[in-house]
């Protein structure tokens, strides 16, 4: 692809909507056209905001009371002589219709995914791109102290880099990713033939403890520690890649 066809692209890119085909081919350009992955940064940094201001509602305790009130009323038998009453029709139907919308509306909003679950769904994405393009690394080594220095100039912190060789987690090297609209440092290490992508970006808000899930056959691990986020990903077995997110806490304490 040219870079023009790139640019009409990247849209689509930020949100997760290529196959892919071209997924491949958009990742490959940005590593290399630098004017092309500032307007990436640039449109995903814009995308991020707008999920972020996005507005989520709880549905009133009101509303049923609402929705009872326009619907018919079971009224009692007219006695003789009564005036008959003349039920609005038209009336009732725009009552219906508007609390028919408001229902909508709320259950629209309440199946938007987490912030937590887009970027969960973008560390798979993210795990399964590199692997297909035998792309796990942009500086392959298993000296943590080649690793580290690479980060350096390339980000505005310095991921911790940690040898778990030991521990049976064989360090391969690094690369730069962007997730959730920021560039992110990627630690790979392998568990017998399981790479593992550890992404590492700066946090806001207090530690917390390893939360695993899982996602289309994958497992993650997130935890936050010292300012930084941590989510670990591999088709590992989840008690290996909590054991795995329980050594790296401990060694980045000592």
């Amino acid at each position: 692809m040219d870079h023009s066809e790139i640019m009409e692209l990247l849209a689509a890119y930020v949100d997760q909507e290529l196959g892919i085909a071209e997924t491949l081919a958009v990742q490959r350009h940005l590593e290399a056209c630098a004017e092309c992955r500032r307007e990436y940064e640039e449109q995903a940094a814009f995308s991020k905001r707008i999920r972020q201001a996005a507005t989520s509602f709880k549905a009133p305790s009101a509303l049923a009371a609402r929705i009872s009130q326009a619907l018919p009323q079971d009224k009692p038998a007219r006695p003789p002589g009564a005036k008959r009453w003349n039920f609005n029709w038209l009336q009732a139907g725009a009552a219906m219709a508007t609390v028919l919308a408001a229902a909508w509306s709320i259950g629209l909003y309440a199946s938007l995914p987490s912030a937590q679950e887009r970027i969960a769904d973008e560390i798979i994405s993210s795990h399964v791109r590199s692997l297909q393009a035998e792309h796990l690394t942009d500086v392959a080594s298993t000296d943590q102290h080649t690793v580290k220095p690479w980060f350096n100039g390339k980000l505005n912190f310095s991921p911790p880099v940690i040898d778990l060789a030991a521990q049976g987690f064989v360090l391969e090297g690094g690369r730069l990713d962007y997730l959730d609209g920021q560039p992110v440092a990627a630690l790979i290490y392998r568990r017998q033939k399981h790479p593992i992508n550890l992404y590492i970006w700066p946090a806001a808000g207090k530690d917390a403890g390893p939360q695993a899930q899982t996602g289309r056959g994958y497992h993650l691990v997130h935890w936050r520690a010292d300012d930084m986020n941590y989510w670990a990903v591999s088709d590992v077995a989840e008690n290996e890649l909590l054991r795995f997110s329980g050594i790296l806490r401990l060694a980045t304490h000592q």
